[in-house]
């Protein structure tokens, strides 16, 4: 019998892509998303990756009692990956209340449905954002967090509370939160990648989408820091990278090797790289000058963002491998397949 592992959000970027990685380790993967923010073409897209097509539930984890229902018809699972989430940080800005409603509901609905079912071990989808502005460069698991610029930032802090406080409470229970750092690129089959609603908040789908001729141009919000060329830095993160890790975390909670109820981990390359390294990168790779244009600074960038990532290496055995070209070329294939398959229905 292989594993059983449920995954929420498993259609959204980062789920669809460790639902891959999973099926390639040989577990049997359950999938649970409302599909408000993706599509169920992903499943037949993973299908072709790996040959398997996992089960898909539609589900709306806010209903505590279709939840319950879910986790007891897969009370069998080891473990639970949980990526179900809003995740836009203007989006969040302007509608907190649905931010906050939709997060919390959804993260507590899971937890009390699968622990109500025994299914004890949880890996948790967290973000760099939990540390705001850091005093320290490289950003450690020691480093203190703080109030997030985003409503959607502070649900990935309070829910990190939540799991502190909920792996206290129950002895049975572990969990390990998983802190991305910036994850891009797409899987190197081209099938699957990076698809967001309306003008991207990131930096990589908005320069594929203008070199792609979908935006104008490509704005880049202050070159006055104090950086090697004047614009922010920050540490990208390739998704098939970040995939793997999940792999790792599920496993070690399996095979109870974790040394506290609730582990954090930072998923960085532990590098640096400034928005123009990430431009000329892409130059590059795709042989292409983007159209852009530098503009005043954003209101809540921080200069400088990259991790250390030492931890993860340590416990878990998990480095990125992946470098800056190898993202951005992965990145731009899915744009080019992508668009090419919308524009030839």
């Amino acid at each position: 019998m292989k594993t059983k592992i449920i995954v929420t959000g498993g259609c959204g970027y980062i789920g669809s892509h460790t639902a891959i990685e999973l099926i390639k380790n040989d577990f049997d993967v359950i999938i649970l998303d409302d599909l408000s923010n993706s599509t169920e073409k992903t499943i037949s897209r993973i299908h072709k990756i790996t040959g398997v097509t996992p089960t898909f539930v539609k589900i709306d984890l806010k209903d505590p009692l279709a939840t319950s229902t879910v986790f007891k018809m897969h009370n069998d699972a080891a473990g639970v990956i949980h990526f179900a989430a809003h995740k836009a940080v203007g989006e969040s800005v302007q509608k907190p209340l649905m931010y906050y409603k939709n997060n919390f509901y959804s993260l507590l609905n899971t937890l009390e449905s699968q622990s109500e079912h025994g299914i004890n071990n949880f890996i948790f989808s967290s973000s760099a954002t939990v540390y705001g502005t850091p005093n320290t460069l490289p950003i450690t698991e020691d480093n203190e967090t703080q109030r997030p610029f985003s409503p959607y930032g502070n649900t990935k802090k309070i829910a990190e509370e939540i799991l502190t406080d909920f792996t206290k409470s129950n002895d049975a229970f572990s969990a390990i939160s998983l802190r991305y750092f910036n994850p891009i690129g797409a899987h190197p089959s081209g099938e699957i990648g990076e698809l967001p609603n309306g003008i991207p908040n990131n930096l990589m789908p908005y320069i594929t989408q203008t070199a792609v001729g979908l935006r104008d141009k490509l704005m880049v919000y202050g070159n006055d820091y104090l950086t090697k060329d004047g614009t922010p830095i920050r540490d990208y993160i390739h998704v098939v990278d970040l995939a793997k890790a999940h792999v790792k975390a599920i496993n070690r909670l399996i095979d109870h090797k974790q040394q506290q109820p609730l582990e954090t981990y930072n998923l960085g390359t532990g590098n640096g790289f400034s928005v123009m390294e990430v431009i000329e990168s892409f130059e590059r790779v795709s042989g292409l000058k983007l159209n852009y244009e530098i503009v005043g600074r954003r209101e809540g960038d921080v200069p400088q963002l990259f991790a250390a990532t030492d931890l993860a290496y340590q416990k878990m055995g998990w480095k990125a491998e992946l470098g800056l070209d190898e993202m951005i070329d992965s990145a731009w294939c899915w744009e080019q397949k992508h668009r090419k398959h919308n524009t030839s229905k």
